[in-house]
């Protein structure tokens, strides 16, 4: 670090020997200005336009259990085949519930509950049939359209999983995080504090706004623009004093400064002046103390740059027009810093829209989007039910689907309305199936090494083609090969791109989970076939589902029957829960008796669980961005000793 020798004359006139650049006066900041106030807590609703200074993860599942996204009728959805408005199916009716109550019956064959929006699914159904494709009689409803397992019905944990990481240390919170939190039930969360900027103004021509004007006296303007400025940037302004140029008064200000706040401004007197009283106090008083004295810059040349054992003490040209422009190029910059706020501004943004979007039959859609990078601006749309609260909160703008087209086509230019400006170019961008480790690696990379990760839940075979079209810069996957039982290989190699770029990660334990106490005694997978058992299954094409249908054929080979007849027998095979969380979630709730999850989800709901397998959780590098410098961070990040020790303290993992 090299600082500007102050040398005083006889007649006590500062001399400018060298001025200091914009940049080496923020480098002297940042290394010499290392003050932060506290983090504190407050309510949700205090915390708007904050910055979060600690990771939140979420307590429960959004939404917290399988639910009706239509009102109509919870069915079997295999009840349903083959109906049409000349053929309908007859169901019998044997309930109803509203949003807020729960059906304690069993919806079973040939039967059905009136569901309303919103409303728990009751056990035994899979699906929920639109009241537009039904008529009712007494206790009878006709069918005039099936349903498939899983239509209709948002499942838990679909938008937000408990042990997620809602949102991470760093995330500014505005109207959409605010929702998110209530939603996650959060009453308060720890922010970083905004610090308290304290201003002098100094000057013996400065009177009060609104007296009367003395000749030769003006307005103290700077007290009043700062305490904006101050406001305006994210920080708390407090006004010490107005006082004249006498050395000893301006001394007692900033002693009182640096004793009550955490950042000091200083209006006027900061002239070579033999008058300019400040830079004296400053200099007598500060520890190092001045930096520099001038900046290489007009206007605002007469600025001091000081600092006092990890606070910064500024001093402001007296006029207004130069202490505003030094205010906006060094302080502000300093104040967000303090407070990790993020400059956040709305603006409308070209990009190619990276897949086909089906216009929404008549109505104007308004469709999230992430904005990602590459040599142009791409815009990939977020699919999510009208009530995702998280995948908003994680969305970078939304497009506009007019209701006279019938689609958009993928490699369209779109305009996207920009809730906040994207993150930059140099941040990561991590996309993939979501894992609770991967938050806690994102969350070390961002202590360790400063590195902003945006971390987009897309599935690992999306992941995997984002990867490969060049959209993120990593992916997260544990995709199971049916042929060969193995993971993640045989994808890389499908999507063409180099063996090195696979990454080993670490292990997850999935298994059985089960009630606590194992009240029906389940040992494994064959007794589903005990008939009075519920089964919370896969959606086709995760990994968990292809292991348990493996698992399944090899037990349909043992006692020598079709795989087809042994799936035929089991109650709920057919059902699609879309996360670990939904499937331990049923079994917690009652809504299903066994379901094969990672035991991450299972220790979340407290229940019982039985390991079966250990899937293994990789990562795909983008070989266009192999030697980026947070690329190489990341995979060092995965292999450093406290990540290790983080992971071990999770239900289920092991490094590889």
């Amino acid at each position: 670090m090299r600082f500007w020798v102050i040398d005083l004359t006889q007649d006590r006139r500062k001399i400018f020997h060298r001025l200091a650049t914009l940049e080496e006066a923020s480098s002297m900041l940042i290394a010499l200005a290392t003050h932060l106030p506290q983090p504190e807590k407050v309510g949700v609703i205090q915390a708007f336009g904050r910055v979060l200074s600690r990771t939140l993860y979420s307590r429960i599942d959004l939404p917290p259990f399988d639910r009706a996204e239509m009102d109509g009728y919870a069915v079997v959805s295999s009840d349903t085949e083959g109906a049409s408005e000349t053929a309908p199916i007859r169901l019998r009716v044997v309930g109803r519930i509203d949003a807020g109550s729960v059906h304690r019956g069993e919806v079973g064959a040939g039967s059905c509950v009136e569901i309303a929006t919103g409303a728990p699914v009751p056990r035994g159904a899979d699906a929920v049939l639109m009241v537009e494709h039904t008529s009712r009689a007494g206790d009878l409803v006709e069918v005039y359209k099936p349903v498939t397992p899983g239509e209709n019905v948002a499942h838990t944990g679909s938008d937000l999983e408990i042990g997620e990481a809602v949102l991470r240390k760093g995330a500014a919170i505005g109207v959409r995080e605010v929702a998110l939190l209530s939603a996650a039930g959060f009453e308060e969360v720890e922010v970083y504090a905004k610090p308290k900027v304290g201003i002098i103004s100094t000057g013996n021509e400065l009177v009060e706004p609104g007296g009367e004007l003395p000749p030769g006296k003006i307005y103290d303007v700077n007290s009043k623009m700062l305490w904006a400025a101050v406001a305006d940037a994210g920080g708390v302004a407090v006004f010490i004093g107005r006082v004249g140029d006498e050395l000893e008064k301006i001394k007692n200000c900033i002693i009182e400064a640096i004793g009550s706040t955490d950042l000091i401004l200083i209006s006027g007197g900061t002239s070579a002046g033999t008058g300019d009283a400040v830079y004296k106090a400053i200099g007598d008083l500060c520890d190092p103390g001045i930096l520099a004295h001038g900046l290489n810059i007009k206007p605002g040349k007469p600025t001091i740059i000081a600092a006092h054992k990890g606070k910064a003490v500024i001093g402001l040209p007296g006029y207004p027009v130069s202490a505003l422009m030094v205010f906006n190029q060094i302080v502000r910059p300093l104040i967000q810093r303090m407070a990790m706020a993020k400059g956040r501004s709305e603006r409308v943004s070209e990009a190619k829209l990276t897949q086909r979007v089906n216009a929404a039959k008549g109505r104007r859609w308004f469709l999230p989007v992430h904005m990602l990078r590459g040599n142009e601006e791409r815009a990939y749309p977020i699919l999510a039910s009208s009530g995702a609260v998280g995948t908003l909160a994680r969305a970078d703008g939304y497009i506009v689907v007019p209701e006279g087209i019938e689609y958009i086509e993928g490699g369209e230019s779109v305009q996207v309305r920009l809730f906040a400006e994207p993150e930059s170019k140099e941040a990561l961008i991590v996309m993939g199936s979501h894992c609770l480790a991967l938050d806690l690696l994102i969350e070390t990379l961002f202590e360790e090494k400063g590195i902003s990760t945006r971390s987009l839940n897309v599935g690992s075979l999306s992941g995997l083609n984002a990867v490969a079209r060049g959209e993120c810069d990593i992916a997260g996957i544990h995709l199971l090969d049916e042929g060969t039982m193995t993971y993640n290989t045989q994808f890389v190699n499908r999507a063409k791109l180099p063996e090195w770029s696979l990454v080993k990660g670490y292990r997850r334990a999935q298994g059985i989970a089960i009630p606590r106490g194992n009240p029906k005694g389940v040992t494994g997978l064959r007794d589903l076939l005990r008939g009075n058992l519920i089964f919370a299954n896969r959606n086709r094409g995760s990994g968990t589902r292809i292991l348990t249908d493996h698992m399944l054929k090899t037990i349909a080979d043992e006692l020598g029957i079709e795989f087809r007849d042994l799936v035929g027998r089991i109650r709920g095979y057919r059902s699609e829960f879309k996360t670990h969380s939904s499937v331990a979630a049923a079994v917690r709730q009652g809504r299903a008796d066994i379901g094969v999850c990672v035991k991450g989800a299972a220790a979340a709901y407290g229940l019982d669980f039985i390991p079966i397998a250990d899937e293994e959780y990789d990562f795909v590098i983008n070989p266009e961005v192999k030697d980026k410098e947070e690329v190489k961070e990341f995979v060092s990040c995965l292999r450093s000793k406290r990540f290790r020790e983080r992971l071990e303290k999770l239900e289920g993992y092991t490094l590889l």
